[in-house]
């Protein structure tokens, strides 16, 4: 019985796993569209600022020091905005010259959550016919395979510190 449940537990978490390097394809797809919407809004707001000869900068400040809370919010917005752009950028780069396994560790080490719940919303799932796939699959089987493990043993030990329920 704990062989089978092994494996079924292997098979369930190497199967998840194994979506992985197609969640973070879908991922960098809409990466490309995040930082192209969030380009244009900025954008905007530059054209906005220089119209009245501000900086990006100088800009912000004045809607910060706005006694207007909705101005000052908006400032706040467009600051965040910027950094968010510059954190995506560098992660855009970083994929674009990294390979299939190390993708999967940049995806890992800094995914965007607004982008990454938007990616899981419209997740559909690939047979994992890469490296990186077949990779995440033995991964997640070891993960699984560990597990089990780890519970036979647990159970194994409290059955030996009580025997037949005493």
């Amino acid at each position: 019985m704990a062989r089978v449940l092994m494996m079924v537990v292997m098979l369930i978490s190497g199967t998840a796993t194994s979506q992985l390097p197609e969640f973070s394809q879908q991922y960098r797809q809409r990466l490309g569209g995040a930082i192209d919407a969030l380009e244009e809004v900025l954008a905007d707001f530059k054209r906005d600022a220089a119209q009245f000869g501000l900086s990006f900068r100088e800009a912000i400040e004045r809607q910060r020091a706005s006694g207007d809370p909705f101005i000052k919010a908006r400032g706040h917005s467009m600051a965040i905005a910027d950094v968010r752009l510059t954190r995506l950028k560098r992660q855009q780069q970083e994929l674009s010259g990294a390979g299939s396994i190390e993708r999967l560790i940049i995806f890992a080490r800094g995914f965007d959550p607004r982008l990454a719940q938007a990616t899981a919303r419209d997740y559909q799932p690939a047979v994992p016919v890469t490296v990186a796939g077949l990779l995440s699959a033995a991964i997640g089987a070891l993960g699984g395979y560990l597990l089990i493990r780890l519970l036979i043993g647990l159970a194994r030990i409290g059955r030996r510190r009580n025997p037949a329920g005493s």
